[in-house]
């Protein structure tokens, strides 16, 4: 890409990231008390940059601590459907296999009654005690024959009795596992609703100039980390083009902008970041993990010099964020709470590498 495109570029996302910044509704800042004023008519004073950028710094503790416990979130509401999914199809074999040992028993009840019918001695002992030669002939091959039958009833009972069992055992440890996943929500939930409300009550405190001037400091942080990314020269590196699930993909992101984050979100009204990127592929066609952290350990990984457009970022040490890249160095995300699903610049945050769906 020439300089004068990536220069147009990067100035375009700026534009989109600061626009989105200060016109996001219920943005959750905070701030320590206003300075008062010398006169009752005059407008606060701003806390000096230095204490807004320490609120800065706590804000994106606190979202990112969210981000963190909403991953968890999902994971366990993941695993809690599948649990779910499996305690159903355990029910349906116990119950097939419940099915299956009352038509055994029922066949051995019928041969039990016929024994009675014959007066009470097994076919053995009534061949054995036949004076005809070609009777005890007979005899020997229909006992032998019965003697098989028998055998494989009563195996075929002792299997079913023990898949019943394993059936059963397995549908008890997956209850156990789903009690254990709903805590786990439970927790997470709880976790999440702290951290945003902590957040919006240091919002709260916020005058009207200091949240402009928050929003103002949250832009230049976020423009010199992708300044400081595409100064490596890393675009002129990129040139992959985007597979036709890949511009599914993307065309599916991009119909999403605008629309809330919301943690735990898949749609199709808001999202939160792992709602969106899993989503946008299983529109393309081709399911992912639901959550960031297991789209990082599960999808393959490649070098962001060979990334394209579709593929999904991965930020922070601990895979807490994920967006997708559609080219340019720029990337489709949804952010955080009191935020909008928006564009901005692929290296405006910590990345940890480059994740392929399709690969």
């Amino acid at each position: 890409m020439g300089t004068g495109k990536r220069g147009l570029l990067t100035a375009a996302v700026t534009v989109v990231c600061a626009v989105t910044v200060l016109a996001a509704p219920g943005t959750a800042f905070a701030a320590p008390t206003p300075t008062p004023s010398a006169s009752p008519s005059a407008s606060p004073t701003p806390p000096p940059s230095k204490d807004l950028e320490k609120v800065r710094e706590k804000l994106d503790k606190l979202y990112h601590d969210a981000a963190v416990a909403t991953d968890a979130y999902n994971a366990a509401e993941e695993r809690t459907k599948e649990q779910s999914a499996l305690i159903v199809e355990l029910a349906k074999k116990i119950v097939e296999g419940q099915q299956k040992l009352e038509r055994l028993k029922n066949q051995a009840g019928a041969s039990a009654r016929a024994q009675y019918r014959t007066g009470g001695l097994p076919p053995t002992a009534q061949f054995l005690l036949s004076d005809d030669p070609q009777e005890f002939i007979d005899g020997a091959g229909t006992v032998l024959n019965g003697q098989r039958a028998t055998n494989k009833l009563i195996a075929e009972m002792t299997r079913t009795q023990k898949d019943l069992q394993g059936y059963a055992d397995d549908a008890s440890a997956q209850w156990r596992k789903l009690e254990s996943n709903r805590k786990a929500k439970a927790a997470a939930k709880k976790k999440i609703k702290q951290q945003i409300s902590e957040a919006e009550q240091l919002e709260s405190r916020l005058e009207k100039k200091e949240k402009e001037r928050l929003a103002e400091l949250e832009q230049q942080a976020a423009s010199q980390a992708q300044t400081k990314w595409l100064d490596t020269g890393i675009l002129d590196e990129i040139n992959g083009k985007a597979s036709a699930q890949g511009k599914k993909a993307v065309e599916f992101a991009t119909a999403q902008l605008g629309k809330p984050y919301v943690w735990g979100a898949e749609g199709p009204k808001s999202y939160d970041c792992s709602g969106l990127t899993s989503q946008a592929w299983l529109n393309a066609g081709h399911p992912i993990p639901r959550t960031s952290q297991e789209q990082w350990k599960q999808l393959p990984h490649v070098d962001i010099k060979d990334m394209r457009p579709g593929d999904l970022i991965i930020y922070f040490d601990d895979a807490s964020h994920v967006a997708m890249y559609v080219g340019d160095g720029a990337i489709i995300h949804s952010p955080r709470p009191g935020r909008t699903v928006t564009i901005a610049g692929a290296g405006s945050m910590p990345i940890l590498g480059v994740v392929r769906p399709d690969a």
